[in-house]
């Protein structure tokens, strides 16, 4: 279990639509100081609220940010990028540069926060998708499915030094990257419910009905999770 009040949070994305409400919700539960982590960091109306310069994609700037937040508790890596494109047809750079912020981005900070994270016993909230199970979503399916896989393994390493790490899954969010009109889920109680699930010691997230299923699902037959196999299954 990680406890929030008091905590020294770093929040990636925290000019997103969830990253906002992360640094929102944070101080609400009494974390005593929030690095607001973002390419180009934006001011905040807070004293409690650090704006810091980071971009997950590269190393020195990773290397900086932890030099100078070395109190750091928690990290919340929620900085993603979304691209559209097939991943036979499409741009293979949009592909690549899902894979640079999905995911070696978040491992990246990770690697470079474990030492204050292993000092202080604190956590890791890695943001991925329903979509790391459900492969419409081409490049960027991929890339939260290696953020999924990479989850679970940084969470057997850090174990043995208590560093608690969180899978954060959730479908369809009313933020800026999700366009198109469907169903969504409310960033603040996305946020709420990654929080509780961080308070409470869980391991995974699943923050909506739509994300629940998409992980039940994957016991069936993979013919069985896609439609458009279905009716080759059968030929």
């Amino acid at each position: 279990m990680t406890d929030i009040d008091g905590a020294v949070v770093l929040v990636t994305g925290a000019n997103g639509g969830l990253g906002q409400e992360f640094v929102r919700q944070l101080r609400e539960r009494g974390a005593a100081r929030v690095y607001a982590a973002a390419r180009s960091p934006r001011t905040w109306d807070d004293g409690g609220v650090v704006p810091t310069r980071l971009d997950v994609t590269d190393a020195a700037s990773v290397r900086d940010a932890a030099a100078g937040a070395d109190d750091v508790t928690v990290v919340i890596n929620n900085a993603g990028v979304l691209r559209s494109g097939s991943l036979v047809d499409g741009d293979l750079d949009d592909v690549r540069a899902q894979m640079e912020t999905n995911f070696f981005g978040p491992l990246q900070v990770t690697r470079a926060f474990a030492p204050a994270l292993r000092r202080s016993h604190g956590a890791v909230v890695n943001v991925a998708s329903a979509l790391s199970w459900f492969a419409i979503g081409n490049g960027y399916s991929a890339s939260k499915a290696a953020l999924w896989s990479a989850t679970d393994s940084l969470r057997l390493e850090l174990a043995a030094d208590g560093v608690q790490v969180l899978g954060a899954y959730l479908a369809f969010t009313d933020t800026p990257m999700t366009a198109g009109d469907m169903p969504k889920n409310d960033p603040a109680d996305v946020v709420a419910a990654v929080l509780d699930g961080l308070e409470a010691g869980a391991h995974e997230v699943l923050a909506d009905e739509l994300t629940r299923a998409a992980r039940a699902g994957l016991s069936a037959p993979v013919h069985e999770r896609y439609d458009a196999l279905q009716e080759a299954h059968r030929r």
